[in-house]
């Protein structure tokens, strides 16, 4: 009778140790899931071009289109993952930039055009309402997509861009009178010999070295950073990308004027029609000047504008804190 009473007084001693030890694993297994953020990848079909995107995160719908044009979504990483704690981020590359589709005709590079890819990628995946953010001439890609499909919206986030090709040439007018004198005839002079065809044959398709440190290293970057000035930015490197689709896009007469197919874009009076809640962010000496932002503000009833402090064009680079609250409490403002 010991014995038995021993073995039954032991099995719910043992019972509850399994039950506790089971217990634990589970809520190792809960936090575990909690804490990782599986990533989906894939190309998306649009009219026999393959369009990529990187999917992570949870929550509501956030889709994010990158500036260039022709440069791709890599850009916005590491300094856009923390917003994949409350939203389901799809970063794409638009037709021809990145991991996407090139084009045999670059007449198809077109705002218009990726417009489509942006809704049938929003089709494609079953998304429903998004927010959209646009950076840099993504931001100009999604003011179109807004005055299309505005119905398919439930937030706009436009980050250093412009609504007016002819009032971002006057800025950069402005950047050019402001260089150095030294740097500034450098520029026109190779401006003024032509920017292709020049050096080698691997490099006749794209600007010369010399042309690019002086543009994009020289001249840009004082208006690209402030407060955390990338140590790894390279103006060569900066060549690496869809050279075709950026000279039918901004043209092929330099940095300092944009005269390809962008020059359509005039969107002042346009955007009136928005309606949907819109943020607009920008650096406070941003490549895109803030008087930009401050019109396109003046023009979208209702619209929120954040002028970052010590921040060039990358301001999630030189404020990377702040971009990503302000970005949170304008999509969940009860959070």
């Amino acid at each position: 009778m010991k014995r038995i009473f021993f073995i039954l007084f032991l099995c719910p001693v043992l019972f509850t140790i399994g039950c506790s030890q089971n217990s634990g694993k589970n809520d190792t297994a809960t936090i575990t899931s909690r804490s990782v953020y599986k990533m989906e990848e894939g190309f998306v079909e649009v009219n026999n071009i393959m369009v990529y995107y990187k999917a992570i995160g949870n929550g509501d719908p956030l889709l994010i289109v990158h500036g260039g044009p022709g440069a791709s979504h890599d850009y916005f990483l590491p300094y856009l993952l923390p917003l994949m704690k409350n939203n389901r981020l799809i970063f794409i590359d638009e037709r021809g930039s990145g991991r996407s589709q090139k084009l045999d005709d670059p007449s198809g590079y077109t705002v218009g055009n990726m417009v489509e890819d942006v809704e049938a990628v929003r089709q494609a995946l079953g998304l429903g309402k998004i927010s959209l953010l646009g950076h840099s001439f993504g931001g100009v890609l999604a003011q179109a997509y807004a005055l299309k499909y505005q119905e398919n919206l439930s937030h706009l986030i436009l980050c250093s861009t412009f609504h007016s090709t002819s009032k971002m040439n006057q800025v950069f007018d402005k950047m050019k009178e402001k260089m150095n004198p030294e740097l500034r005839a450098r520029i026109d002079k190779m401006e003024h010999d032509g920017l292709y065809g020049h050096g080698k044959d691997f490099e006749r398709s794209r600007y010369t070295n010399e042309y690019m440190i002086a543009a994009w290293g020289e001249g840009y970057f004082p208006y690209l950073y402030g407060n955390h000035p990338d140590p790894n930015y390279d103006p060569v490197g900066n060549g690496i990308m869809s050279w075709d689709l950026y000279r039918e896009m901004w043209g092929s007469h330099g940095e300092f004027v944009i005269d390809g197919n962008l020059s359509s874009v005039e969107y002042t009076e346009s955007l009136k029609s928005i309606k949907v809640p819109t943020l607009i962010t920008v650096g406070d000496h941003d490549e895109c000047g803030p008087s930009l932002s401050q019109e396109m503000q003046s023009q979208i009833t209702g619209s929120k504008l954040v002028v970052f402090p010590k921040s060039g064009h990358m301001t999630f680079v030189d404020q990377p804190v702040l971009f990503i609250s302000t970005v949170n409490e304008f999509l969940h403002p009860m959070k």
